[in-house]
């Protein structure tokens, strides 16, 4: 596995990501491509084998993403028209959109100012709110393990009414259980900048056949039979369907590069939390910057590295986000609020889990890719002691990536440009890093 000298050092731009596609996975892919079969197939068949197999759960079903993923599975659960499923406000909009096209009603639900995703007081808030809700569809927010056993009963709900959205996820330990394991479906992502990219793609893991069994069948029309079973020698070629499905299977060429990136997905969680050591050795103390919390059991999977930009520290979130793009380093945002897009402002209007204090405050979130491929080597050790403004200077230099002696420039205040000034930083190598994440 390799990194590269930060761009800054070459005069390009430290974009937030970078998908990285292992060469065991491009030869599978020109394996596969030589076949002449690369639709749904055997390959498919294997990486739901091989990613069941890894989580240690019955069913694992492969689709074109997370948001199909959800919707599937919440379809898979047989609720109702118009059932209210909660979820978080602090999430991916197709998260929701997936509710809503699944014929349900989203009930928002305010997070944790910490965790920045829903716990059991904010889920207890919101049930009540509505009425009592039907479903929930939990957010391990960057990685973070939810408490979904505790969230349920805060909402009222057996676990069989409940989806995971680990879109952030794989990786991820709830406790003693692996995220995967633990509701009725879990639904994982395969986007470019996640944990286990292959560019796009899904999975719906559980331990329910009959769940497995809606969930492959609608995946693609609603169809009995896929074309790998029609057309294999000696097979027929008639099917049914039985109810409306969706056009959402994964293709045996994404399903090959799963298969070869699976392999290396333990040593890629390693180097994660590496990274995740070094930012919290270089930023802790620092007045203003919240790194995130460390789970106090389970794993979290440090899909994301958010800090959050507070008062103290001077600049906003935006300003500090600006002035790092200026100087040609990418940060990402997770998420702007549902709450906040007209569409979901107008649900909201009506009433519906309408209060949220926590994710409505002022905007502070702000995302450094955990990335295996970032290396730490050359980043030189940093005694945080002494005054803010040496601590300030510590932790600045590492979210900016610095690898000159310049200082950053044209802050919005007089009081950045003072804190910011360093006179001398060794280099900083950072490795590969790709641009915003917010596909599922």
């Amino acid at each position: 596995m390799s990194t590269e000298t930060s761009p800054a050092t070459q005069g390009e731009r430290i974009r937030f990501a970078k998908t990285y596609i292992c060469p065991e996975a491009r030869e599978e892919v020109a394996r596969v491509l030589a076949s002449g079969w690369v639709t749904t197939g055997p390959e498919v068949a294997g990486f739901e084998h091989d990613f069941a197999a890894w989580l240690g759960i019955d069913h694992a079903v492969a689709v074109s993403s997370c948001t199909a993923a959800i919707e599937l599975a919440l379809r898979a659960l047989k609720l109702r028209p118009g059932a209210k499923v909660l979820t978080s406000t602090m999430t991916f909009c197709g998260a929701v959109n997936a509710i809503v096209h699944a014929g349900l009603t989203p009930v928002l639900v305010d997070v944790n100012a910490d965790t920045l995703m829903p716990d059991e007081a904010t889920t207890a808030d919101a049930a009540r709110r509505a009425g009592g809700v039907d479903a929930m569809v939990v957010v391990h927010f960057g990685g973070h393990p939810a408490p979904v056993e505790e969230m349920a009963q805060a909402a009222n709900l057996p676990l069989e009414r409940v989806v995971e959205d680990a879109a952030h996820a794989i990786g991820t330990w709830v406790g003693e259980k692996p995220v995967g394991t633990v509701s009725a479906a879990t639904c994982f992502s395969f986007y470019a900048t996640k944990n286990l990219p292959i560019g796009e793609g899904g999975m719906v893991t559980t331990g329910d056949s009959d769940l497995a069994d809606d969930v492959r069948r609608n995946r693609l029309h609603g169809m009995s039979r896929d074309a790998w079973k029609r057309y294999m020698p000696g097979s027929g070629w008639r099917y049914e369907i039985h109810e409306p499905g969706l056009k959402a299977n994964m293709t045996d060429v994404q399903a090959a590069i799963g298969r070869a990136q699976l392999r290396h997905l333990p040593e890629w969680q390693e180097r994660r939390e590496e990274l995740v050591s070094r930012y919290d050795e270089m930023l802790v103390g620092v007045d203003g910057i919240e790194t995130p919390p460390t789970p106090s059991s389970g794993r979290h999977a440090w899909h994301l590295y958010v800090v959050q930009v507070k008062l103290e520290f001077g600049p906003d979130r935006d300003a500090v986000m600006a002035t790092l793009a200026e100087r040609g380093v990418d940060c990402s945002v997770h998420f702007i609020p549902v709450h906040h897009q007209p569409y979901w402002r107008r649900l909201t209007e009506r009433g519906i889990a309408a209060s949220f204090p926590a994710a409505g405050r002022r905007p502070t979130v702000c995302s450094l890719k955990s990335s295996p491929f970032l290396s730490t080597r050359a980043l030189p050790p940093v005694k945080l002691t002494g005054s803010a403004r040496n601590l300030r200077r510590s932790g600045i230099r590492l979210l900016c990536g610095l690898t000159r002696r310049t200082a950053l420039r044209n802050m919005t205040t007089a009081r950045t440009n003072s804190l910011l000034t360093r006179t001398a930083a060794k280099p900083i190598r950072l490795g590969v890093l790709q641009g915003p994440d917010g596909h599922r």
